[in-house]
């Protein structure tokens, strides 16, 4: 890999955001694409973080600092994306269920999934099953991300995707949730297309479910 996208990679994973604008920006000058920076340096770098936070040599506030960091280039970037009409991994419209207030987790997942090329629209807490479908309609969403962090709120995951089925649009989206109570298990009883223990693992589940 060029030097400058691997010092990129690094940053990001280490967190260093003022200079991975300043490297952002040069590698753009030399030459390189905004989707190579995003491909070759900052998803695999995000994909490092999440690995680094499954296999507990990270927590939290490690991967916000990450994840800011990933932003600050992705501001860069992000205008050169659209103009080259850069394809991007999906939709995805994410929120915590009706009756959950809790955001940590979800706010990191939609930073990751931006990390993995997502474009992520967040409903943020306590969202009812109806709204999650009218963001989909309206969003033209591919992918609905589910959090919840309590068991009584659990059973919201249901409803939600049930309203789905209802609205006959089950069919085009993949419905990922995840959330510190939920199971591989209790993602299969809901009817869910996948489940994510963690933020990190969520990114590279998403991916998978839109078949990359």
């Amino acid at each position: 890999m060029p030097g400058i996208l691997t010092e990129i990679q690094e940053d990001l994973i280490q967190g260093t955001g003022p200079q991975i604008r300043e490297l952002t920006t040069r590698a753009i000058e030399e030459g390189y694409s905004a989707s190579d920076v995003l491909r070759k340096a900052l998803m695999p770098g995000m994909e490092e973080v999440g690995r680094r936070m499954k296999d507990g040599e990270y927590y939290i506030p490690d991967v916000l600092i990450s994840a800011r960091t990933m932003q600050m280039a992705l501001e860069i970037l992000k205008p050169q994306l659209v103009e080259s009409g850069a394809v991007q991994a999906g939709t995805a419209v994410i929120g915590s269920v009706a009756g959950d207030l809790h955001d940590i987790g979800k706010n990191l997942v939609g930073m990751m999934l931006e990390g993995a090329n997502f474009e992520v629209v967040d409903l943020g807490t306590d969202v009812s099953a109806e709204q999650f479908v009218a963001a989909a309609q309206e969003h033209e969403a591919n992918l609905i991300g589910i959090s919840a962090l309590l068991t009584t709120t659990m059973v919201a995951m249901k409803d939600t995707i049930d309203a789905f089925q209802e609205a006959g649009i089950r069919s085009q989206v993949k419905i990922l949730v995840g959330g510190a109570p939920v199971t591989g298990a209790y993602a299969g009883e809901v009817g869910a297309d996948g489940y994510a223990p963690d933020a990190g693992s969520a990114a590279v589940v998403a991916r998978e479910l839109m078949g990359d």
